[in-house]
Parts: C-alpha cells; structure tokens; sequence
C-alpha cells in the first residue's frame, strides 16, 4: 500500500498543475463571453430598424452566450473541485503531524446516558471521533457517529474487508469527498427528501402536451413574420397571450423555484456522488450491497438524479430576465418544466431517501478506510468465536504519540475479571480507554492500534466518569449508583464488556471498599468480563475468592527524588503509592 505522506504531497503538487491551467481556462473564458455579449450589442446597433436581422442576432448571440455561460460554470466547477482535493490533501499531512484541532469535535453527539460514549473521549475536543472522522455532508458526519455508538457486533468480518478494500482506494475516496464538499448546505438531504414527499401538485396534466403546440405555433408564427406575410402586431398578440398563460400560475411556479433552489446544489452533487459508487468495481460484500440499491434491471439512480438536476438547473434560468420573459412567453417553458419535475417527483420520491442512504454509509465509510490507510501499523483483530475474548500484542491508545507511547500486551479471558491498582498519574485510566477503544474499533470493523490482536465480538459497557446534575437535584453518589444500576441490568440482557474506573468515589472509604467489593462479586458471579481500576488495595482480596479475577498494576518509582513512570502493564498489586509525594514535592504540605 502507498506511503500516506508522500501519497499526500504527490497529489497536492499534481493538483496544483492542474488548478494553474483551470484558472488560466476561466480567464480567457470571461474575455470570450465579454466579447460575445458586445458582439451582441454591435449587431443590434448596426442591424437597428432591420427587425428579422436584429432577432436573427439576437437568437444567434442569447445562444452562443448561453453555451458560453455553461462552458464557463463547467470550468469554475473544476476550480474548485481541484481546490478542494488539494485542502483534502493539505489536512491529511496536517494530521499525519498530529494536528487535528481544526476538524469538528463531534461535540454534539455527546449523550451521557450512553453505555460508553462519555467515558472514553469518543467526542468533543482532542476526541477519537475528531481524529478520525473526514465526512463532508453532515448526514455522512450523523451516520459516522451511529457507528461509533451503536455497540452492534454483527458483521465484523464484513465490515472488515469493506474497511480494507476501501482503504486501498486513496484517489476514489477523496474524488468522492471533493464532490461532497462541494454541496451546499442550505438544505439538508433529510430536509430535500421531506419536502419530495410533502410536495403537491399544481401543473394540469394537459399541460404535457400544451408548451410543445404553443411552441410550434410560436416558431411557425415568428418564421411567417420574418417571410413578410403577417403584421408584427400579431406576433406580439401571441407573445402577450403566452405570457398571460404563464402569469395564471406565476406565484406557484415562484414557490416551486424558491423550493428547488434549495435543493439544486444537493442534487447536483449527488448524482455525482451516485455516479461514482456506480462505476467503481466493489469486491466486498458489504460495499456490493449497498452499490446494488442504486442500480437495478430498469434504471440508474445516477442517471434518474442527473436528470432531477438539470430540471432544478432550467427551472433557476427563469431568473435570467431576458430568457425568462421571452420563453414563457413563446414556449411558455416555466409550466413545461414545472410539469416535468412534478412528474419527475410523483414516479421518484420514494426512492430518493434511500438512494441518500447509500451516500452517506460512503461518506462515514470513508473515513474510516481512511483511518486504515494512514494507519498501517495497526492490524485488523482476528474474529474468534471461543477462546480469548481479547488478546492484543503491543497495543497503545490511538490518540498517543506513537513516538513516545508505551505498548502494553493484553490477554484476557471470557468471563475474567481483572482488578488493576496503581498510583496516581501511572497510566491506569490511559490504559482502560486503550481497552475499551480497541472494543469499540474491532466492532467497528476498524484495525486497533497493535502489532498483532485477536478477539470475540462483544458489546462495551463503561462506568469511568459520573458527575453530579445540578439540575435533576442528583448527588454524585446517586449519579453513580444509577450508573451502575443501569450496568446491572444491561448485563441481565446481553453480553457486555465491563469497565469501570474508581466506583463509589462519592462515599466514605470503608463504604466504599465494602460497596466495591460486593459490586465486584455480583459481576463475577454473574459470569461478567471486564476490568476496574481503582486505588483501594482491599479488593485486591477479591482474587484470593475467585480464580477468574486477577490482578494487575501500574507502578511509580521514585529515583533521585523524582517520580518515574514507566506506564508498564504489570501482573500483582502495586505497592507504590505517590499521593504523600507529590504533596510534599509540590510544597503543599511539609
């Protein structure tokens, strides 16, 4: 696989070369309409009193400027379609430097009712999901951020290969998120198919065949008007009736526009989008799924989005005066494509949402091939169905440095339960994030942050960091107990991973020891699997009850009066403790 910063770089300098002759197209494009438009002008001046050669040019130059318009909106899309991909490219090896404060926090997925959301820095600043995620619709951010907190282990194998075979396709996947970036967000995906659903109709159905009979008059008209056999004034009688017809439904077809205009840029980019789900080969069970909802025997959805855009497109020119005002009123052309996106809207509305849908598993899968691609030391777990339900070799917390990380080797049992000790600052809670996000990753179908893993898919269920509600009138005791409640019985439904960081803090220290202990002989007896770190040493006991829990530590030493930490997973109870340290080190007792 490609080398992700020099992948990165090599893009950016062949965008730039590509970008430098787009803008140097588009210059000459403006001189080109500038011309064309004056051309235009010259024709009516010299022609003025020559009526037939003065609407002859006047056709002929609208015509030419108008193909010139499109040729011109083309390039401006290449611009910065190009731009795009070299920002997209630029933020990657800003990340490769660890720099990702300028991507969304995701703070607004937080939920603290979540089994593990709040209590492994899943969102907000400096989170995994920020780490992480590169969606650029915020549809493809919400579904991204249901895979994080869905807690689902079916399919990991599939969800695995999907992962992978997307992760070997760096230019398909930022092809596909510069088109993305591209779409406005004034209306959502959600809002557009609401409003699909809820549109009703106001065009008759004669009206399919009445803008071609007037068209055919009016051309006929106008031709026998320039052959010398009918007055002007005739010509005009026509034009005005034509606009008097298209006046009748004037306010409705001004909403419909108003509506559409909305929505034009969302089309317009994900017919685009579709396009490119459909012509790539997918391999992957998971991602030939998802592409067949897009294509059958009778038709493609990018094809059938395409042309929803290019009606949105021609309903927008009616704000063009000179091309409104003279096609309505010889072609009465605002009714004939109102009447085509109604029809469009009644044969296509249901399926537009899910055709949506696939967009945004893209979107969200991206980002997550993604995140393969750059990292391609981390290994993807190997499913078990018995054994180990976790056995990692070198595994470090993503979000670390891996310059300075220490890896640590995991192995733990179904149904064991470890108990890890330690002091203060020793890395213990570091150490219950890294289980718990390789957990959360495996599930995902996400290769862990390991030299080599292995796993049973299981649910994850945490209790690191409850706090007081000021506003439900809840102590921090009863938060915790609640907490913990509701562990109990989420254990009584399903198979749970279970971590938990210093229970029962908000309670005195021999209620607390007493409390914990019984709390961890109900989760062993319940044959539950999971780890707690705490600083009471009386649950160390716990082990000498029961053979499945063991005990585990990370140390301090103090060497030449300094405190040392060396963040080592270790097997036994840690006899080290550094709270008197550190107060008497830092001056705030003797």
């Amino acid at each position: 696989m490609k080398n992700p910063t020099t992948f990165y770089k090599s893009q950016i300098e062949q965008h730039q070369v590509t970008l430098t002759k787009i803008k140097g197209q588009l210059i000459q494009s403006s001189v080109l309409r500038l011309s064309v438009f004056l051309a235009i002008a010259a024709a009516i001046y010299f022609f003025f009193g020559n009526t037939p050669a003065v609407l002859i040019s006047v056709v002929v130059g609208i015509a030419a400027f108008l193909f010139l318009v499109s040729r011109h909106t083309n390039l401006q899309y290449k611009r910065d379609y190009l731009q795009q991909l070299i920002a997209i490219n630029e933020i990657e090896i800003e990340v490769q430097n660890r720099n990702f404060s300028m991507l969304p926090s995701g703070k607004g997925y937080k939920d603290g009712l979540h089994e593990f959301g709040e209590d492994i820095d899943l969102f907000g600043e400096g989170s995994f999901f920020q780490y992480l995620n590169r969606t650029t619709l915020q549809n493809g951010s919400d579904y991204l951020a249901t895979l994080f907190k869905e807690n689902n282990i079916d399919r990991v194998e599939q969800k695995q290969e999907a992962i992978q075979e997307l992760s070997k396709l760096p230019e398909w996947r930022q092809q596909f998120s510069a088109v993305a970036a591209l779409v406005e967000t004034e209306t959502s995906a959600t809002q557009a198919t609401t409003w699909l659903s809820s549109h009703k109709s106001f065009v008759p159905k004669l009206f399919k065949i009445v803008p071609l009979i007037f068209t055919i008059l009016s051309l006929a008209l106008i031709s026998v008007y320039i052959a010398g056999f009918i007055h002007g004034g005739i010509v005009v009688g026509w034009f005005l009736l034509g606009l008097g017809i298209s006046g009748k439904y004037l306010g409705k077809i001004s909403s419909l526009a108003a509506q559409t205009s909305k929505i034009q840029s969302t089309f317009q980019q994900y017919h685009k989008l579709i396009s490119l789900i459909e012509t790539q080969d997918f391999k992957s069970d998971l991602l030939q799924e998802y592409k067949s909802q897009i294509i059958t025997d009778s038709e493609k959805a990018s094809g059938v989005l395409h042309q929803f855009s290019r009606l949105l497109n021609r309903l927008d020119q009616r704000n063009n005066m000179l091309i409104g005002v003279v096609s309505n009123g010889f072609f009465l052309r605002d009714l004939n494509v109102c009447y085509d996106i109604e029809q469009w809207i009644a044969a296509h509305q249901e399926k537009v949402g899910h055709w949506f849908q696939v967009i945004h598993f893209f979107d969200a899968y991206n980002s997550l091939a993604n995140y393969s691609f750059n990292h391609q030391d981390h290994s993807f777990p190997e499913i078990q169905k018995e054994g180990s339900l976790l056995q990692a070799t070198a595994a470090a917390h993503p979000l670390l440095d891996p310059a300075t990380a220490i890896k640590n080797d995991i192995h733990i049992s179904e149904e064991e339960f470890f108990i890890i000790t330690g002091a203060n600052m020793a890395g213990k809670s570091t150490f219950l994030r890294t289980v718990a996000l390789q957990i959360v990753m495996a599930n995902m179908g996400l290769p862990t942050n390991a030299k080599k893993s292995s796993y049973t898919p299981i649910k994850l269920i945490t209790s690191m960091r409850t706090t007081d509600s000021l506003q439900d009138d809840a102590s921090y005791f009863y938060s915790e107990l609640t907490r913990l409640k509701y562990i109990v019985d989420a254990i009584k439904e399903d198979r749970y991973f279970i971590i938990l960081d210093e229970i029962l803090k908000g309670t005195n220290s021999t209620d607390k020891a007493n409390g914990s202990k019984k709390f961890i002989q109900k989760l062993v007896r319940s044959k539950s699997t999971g780890i707690i770190a705490t600083h009471d040493l009386s649950l160390c006991t716990t082990a000498d009850e029961f053979d499945e829990v063991k005990n585990f530590y990370f140390d301090a030493q103090i060497i030449d009066d300094e405190l040392y930490f060396d963040y080592t997973f270790k097997n036994g109870i840690c006899q080290n403790m550094n709270a008197s340290f550190l107060l008497k080190k830092m001056g705030i007792v003797d």
